[in-house]
C-alpha cells in the first residue's frame, strides 16, 4: 500500500514538473506575442503571458505558478533588450499576481475563492507595478539604458502634465497592469474547468 502511494506521488510530481515545463514554454511564447497600445508609451506593450502561470497556480499551487513566471523570463533572457531589467520586473509582477491568487485558492477550492484570489492577486500585481517600477525598474533603466528626461518625454507626448516618474507610473502603468491582469483572469475562468482534469490527470481529483 505504501509503495502504491509512493509511486502515485512520484508520478504526480513528474506530471506537475512536466506541466510546469509546458506552461513555461507557452508563457514564453505568449510573451513574444505582444503589441503596443496607442494610449501608452511605446515601450509598454500588452501580452497575456501570465495566463499559463495563473492556471498552473490554481492547478498545483502558488509555488508552481511562480516557477512558471521564473522559467518564462529565464527563457526570454537571451533575447533581452533591457539588460534583464524588464525580465526582472516581469517576474516580480507576475509572481505577485499568481502567488497571491494561488494562496487564496488553496484556502478553499471553489470558484468563489478562485475569483477572490484572482482579483486580489491582480490588485497585488497593480501595487507591485508601482513599487517595482518606481524603486527598481526605472532607476535601473535611467542608470544603464535611458535618461529620465527621455522616459518622461514618452509619457508627456501622450499627457503633457506628466512631470514626474512616480506620477507617470501611477497614471499609466498601474491601470494598464490591472486591466492586463483582468484579461488573464477572464480567460482563466473560461478555460480552467476544462483544462484542470487534463493538467492533473487521472491521479488527481477535479476541482
Amino acid at each position: 500500500m505504501k509503495n502504491t502511494v509512493s509511486n502515485r506521488n512520484h508520478i504526480s510530481s513528474i506530471r506537475k514538473l512536466t506541466v510546469v515545463a509546458i506552461m513555461s514554454a507557452l508563457s514564453f511564447g505568449l510573451m513574444l506575442i505582444d503589441f503596443p497600445i496607442p494610449i501608452m508609451p511605446s515601450f509598454i506593450k500588452f501580452d497575456v503571458s501570465e495566463l499559463p502561470a495563473l492556471i498552473t497556480s490554481f492547478a498545483f499551487g502558488p509555488h508552481y505558478g511562480i516557477l512558471v513566471c521564473l522559467l518564462k523570463n529565464a527563457l526570454h533572457l537571451p533575447m533581452t533588450t533591457t539588460a534583464a531589467v524588464g525580465e526582472l520586473s516581469n517576474f516580480l509582477l507576475g509572481a505577485s499576481f499568481v502567488g497571491v491568487a494561488g494562496i487564496f485558492y488553496t484556502i478553499k477550492k471553489n470558484r468563489t475563492f478562485a475569483f477572490i484570489g484572482a482579483m486580489v492577486g491582480n490588485l497585488a500585481m497593480a501595487v507591485a507595478c508601482f513599487l517595482v517600477n518606481f524603486f527598481i525598474t526605472y532607476p535601473l533603466y535611467m542608470k544603464i539604458l535611458i535618461p529620465e528626461e527621455a522616459i518622461l518625454g514618452m509619457y508627456q507626448a501622450i499627457l503633457p502634465s506628466m512631470d514626474s516618474i512616480w506620477k507617470s507610473i501611477l497614471v499609466f502603468n498601474v491601470p494598464f497592469t490591472f486591466v492586463k491582469g483582468l484579461v488573464s483572469v477572464g480567460i482563466t475562468f473560461l478555460v480552467y474547468r476544462k483544462l484542470s482534469p487534463i493538467l492533473k490527470g487521472k491521479l488527481e481529483h477535479k476541482s
